[in-house]
């Protein structure tokens, strides 16, 4: 069967070199990977140059495999070849040019490729490939023009080295790749190190040693028990609130040891900090007497010593994040995609949620912006019920919702964590945000959930 072809142009108001270098800089696939896609990387070449090879792992078992693509530079890009990997041929030309004025560019992802298995393959494969490539592509488009054109609204003053811990998890990965997309240096603290550049550590036993050689301007710290799994009997109640207090505890300690301290730490706290119900609330509002809260309260109660010694400190109060590679999104979307989601309980409980573009943008931003402090929501300006989630969800599926789950059930199965997670009245604002002029590059549900699910 002869060859099929895919073409996607879109104009940046950036220059020419900084699309250029955006694409060569480390963390680029992971930005530009859609968050639907099971891929991950298994070994990426230190240059474009000579054929240098890289390997993708796609797919999930049992069906997975390596993707194994030759790279070659071009006059106006660089091209990758399929050596091994799913189709019979594939060819991907990522072609850079600029404008007369020199002030944008235009970047044009041009794909060569035919399917395998002859006339059957041509038959059942082609009415699939075509639109997933079309939605990727406009998925990985319009990451690279939001990234270049906020990085040119508001550029980085330097280039940082950034600690994080839970660089392993959803937001820590996708927050490392924009980190490095950016120009800066990440450092993952993890306990299961993946190269040469992680730091170990073991937050349980308090073994936390960072090198002498690291000189971090920031620390990000993101480590945690997952709170959405299982019921809450008192082991995993415990888990839940160690794991974050003695985790950032251990932080705290090594970094004021350091002979040369960072100047901002940021740690993760959770919009469950607020009391349940009533009006909205912003950052000044008192906290809550529930567990969550509790645990909120805690975890950010150990960072006290940080800003007496000149750190400038931030508690990042994160709302349900939405993205199809983990949280709550990840377990909800096959029950939705098959016709089988609903609203939970009377639906008329409030979420606080935000894309994950936009926390991990506000992250960034909040490791040079000296007037951000103290703690702020990293919530979405629109005020959401679960049944406004739900209608969302079904006209960006094109599903029915008609598997509405009781709260009794909820309360039968899950038990307090239900009632703290999914039947609980969330209602946060980002007024701190909004006074800071951030804007949002999702601040309703529905283009999150087109963005982040790529239904355009």
């Amino acid at each position: 069967m002869s060859s099929r072809s895919f073409q996607r142009r879109s104009e940046i108001d950036i220059p020419l070199k900084e699309l250029n270098d955006w694409h060569f800089r480390p963390g680029a696939f992971s930005r530009l990977n859609p968050p639907w896609e099971k891929a991950s990387v298994v070994k990426v070449p230190d240059s474009l140059e000579g054929g240098a090879r890289a390997i993708i792992k796609v797919g999930a078992p049992p069906l997975q495999f390596n993707w194994i693509a030759e790279h070659h530079l071009i006059e106006d890009g660089f091209l990758d070849r399929q050596l091994s990997g799913p189709f019979a041929k594939w060819e991907h030309r990522h072609h850079f040019t600029e404008s007369e004025a020199g002030t944008s560019s235009t970047l044009t992802d041009d794909i060569t490729y035919k399917l395998p298995f002859g006339f059957p393959g041509a038959l059942f494969g082609g009415p699939i490939i075509k639109p997933k490539l079309n939605r990727m592509f406009r998925y990985r488009h319009d990451v690279t023009k939001s990234d270049l054109e906020r990085r040119a609204e508001n550029p980085p003053p330097k280039s940082l080295t950034v600690l994080i811990t839970g660089s392993t998890g959803m937001i820590g990965k996708a927050l490392s790749g924009y980190l490095q997309t950016q120009g800066h240096r990440v450092i993952g603290i993890t306990r299961n190190p993946q190269s040469n550049d992680d730091i170990a550590w073991d937050p349980d036993n308090g073994v936390l040693d960072i090198p002498a050689s690291v000189d971090p301007d920031a620390v990000i710290h993101l480590a945690g028990e997952n709170v959405a799994t299982g019921r809450w009997n008192e082991k995993k109640r415990a888990a839940i609130l160690e794991s974050r207090t003695k985790g950032t505890k251990l932080i705290v300690e090594a970094v004021l040891k350091l002979k040369t301290p960072p100047s901002v730490f940021i740690t993760a706290s959770g919009s469950g900090y607020y009391q349940l119900g009533g009006e909205r609330k912003n950052e000044s509002s008192p906290a809550g007497d529930h567990f969550l809260s509790d645990v909120c309260q805690k975890w950010e109660a150990e960072t006290a010593p940080l800003p007496n010694v000149g750190i400038r400190t931030i508690q990042a109060r994160i709302g349900a994040v939405l993205s199809p590679a983990g949280g709550a999104l990840q377990k909800m979307l096959p029950l939705f995609q098959l016709g089988l989601g609903g609203k939970m309980g009377s639906g008329n409980q409030r979420m606080a949620w935000i894309s994950l573009d936009d926390v991990i943008d506000i992250l960034h931003r909040a490791l040079y912006e000296d007037s951000w402090e103290g703690p702020i929501n990293l919530v979405a300006p629109e005020e959401t019920t679960n049944k406004d989630f739900t209608k969302t969800m079904a006209t960006v599926l094109k599903r029915p919702t008609f598997f509405p789950v009781p709260a009794f059930l909820i309360n039968t199965v899950f038990g307090e964590m239900g009632r703290e997670t999914v039947l609980a009245d969330v209602a946060v604002t980002p007024q701190k945000l909004i006074n800071l002029g951030y804007q949002f590059r999702h601040p309703d549900l529905q283009s999150a959930l087109r963005h982040v699910m790529g239904r355009y």
